[in-house]
């Protein structure tokens, strides 16, 4: 009997309560019939990818983390999308997915124009500078900081704050599309899409469907 398929998301930050709002958020994905799906975080990682030193740092262990596993497939669950061309040369050609890149991808089949929701000032750098190293900084409304690091997140009291943020993009940027700019925000999405009433991405189970995709489509 053939192996059964597995996908490693990959929360780059040390945070527990990230990586549990991860690993609730892709229940849905999780088909007896599709790959298994395992949710881990790197212990030596930063609490949180609050800067771009944060997310350098996290480069090298997750290759070498790739590189020795046996997973099929790895989704990197961190909007900074950090390593991603490092990683995937370690993969030695398996499927490696960015939260960020596929999550904005999804965006652009979903509305005119995306606006994203930020955890900081700092985070809304790296999100622009993103936007434009992908080409799509025509369809891109902008980004909205919370102030928030990413462990704080996935607490209850953090919903009302990116509803708020959601509002402001659509009602001040024009947005007709959001994404959540955080992997910890996963929790969130249903209430924040229902408050604003737009289309909310949700990115790391954007990544993960593409994914699921790739292994169940790679042999047929």
């Amino acid at each position: 009997m053939s192996r059964r398929a597995r996908i490693l998301v990959i929360n780059p930050n040390s945070s527990v309560a990230v990586t549990e709002a991860i690993d609730t958020a892709l229940t849905p994905l999780r088909l007896s019939a599709g790959p298994e799906i395992v949710v881990a975080r790197l212990e030596q990682g930063p609490i949180g990818i609050a800067s771009q030193r944060d997310a350098d740092s996290v480069i090298l262990p997750l290759a070498d983390w790739v590189k020795r596993d046996d997973a099929d497939a790895f989704v990197l669950a961190c909007f900074s999308d950090p390593g991603l061309h490092t990683v995937r040369e370690a993969a030695g050609g398996r499927p490696v997915m960015g939260i960020a890149e596929w999550g904005l991808l999804r965006a652009l089949t979903m509305g005119e124009r995306f606006g994203i929701i930020a955890l900081s000032p700092a985070s809304i750098r790296r999100q622009q500078r993103y936007v434009r190293q992908m080409g799509i900084d025509g369809r891109y409304a902008g980004s909205t900081a919370v102030d928030a690091m990413a462990a704080d997140t996935a607490s209850p009291a953090m919903r009302d704050r990116l509803i708020a943020a959601g509002a402001c993009l659509v009602r001040e940027r024009g947005a007709d599309v959001v994404v959540l700019g955080c992997a910890g925000m996963a929790s969130h999405r249903r209430a924040v899409e229902e408050a604003i009433r737009r289309p909310v991405v949700e990115p790391t189970q954007q990544a993960v469907a593409v994914a699921i995709s790739a292994l169940l489509l790679k042999d047929s």
